[in-house]
């Protein structure tokens, strides 16, 4: 597939230090390894969740399709800040709770993976707070918080 002169090229000019005789393979190694490190394959933020209750149909994301919704009733609503026009749909997001207003609303260690499928601010159902980033279904807020706890 390629001959002598391509690979002659490929090594010289892409990696030099591979004919430098104080590095070699273990160099190349490295270096690939820290290329591959400068590359995200998913990020990790801080927000504000929210729960919402039935009904979820119609979504913004689908509409009155019941496929949507996935078996295990772990989906989500978009907030505005990650709603982006739409694109939000069907993004999978991996979400745990590490604090909250009430003292022991979190169930520690426990982290639920939702679906968007609606959008927040258009829901059918009112979120139980308004301006969260993502608002839970109630089964996928309960896997993650207590639900009944409430703020005086």
């Amino acid at each position: 597939m390629y001959d002598w002169w391509t690979r002659d090229i490929f090594r010289r000019f892409l990696f030099p230090c591979i004919d430098m005789p104080i590095f070699g393979e273990t160099s190349l190694f490295l270096f690939v390894l820290l290329l591959a490190a400068l590359f995200q394959l998913s990020h990790g933020d801080v927000g504000t969740s929210a729960h919402y209750s039935p009904p979820y149909s119609p979504t913004a994301c689908y509409g009155s399709s019941l496929s949507q919704f996935p078996s295990s009733n772990m989906f989500a609503a978009a907030g505005e800040g990650i709603w982006d026009n739409g694109a939000a749909c069907g993004r999978q997001y991996l979400v745990r709770c590490i604090s909250a207003a009430v003292p022991r609303t979190c169930l520690p260690d426990q982290m639920v993976q939702v679906r968007i499928v609606d959008r927040a601010q258009t829901s059918r159902s009112s979120p139980s707070s308004n301006g969260a980033t993502i608002v839970l279904a109630a089964p996928a807020f309960g896997t993650i918080a207590d639900p009944s706890a409430t703020v005086d």
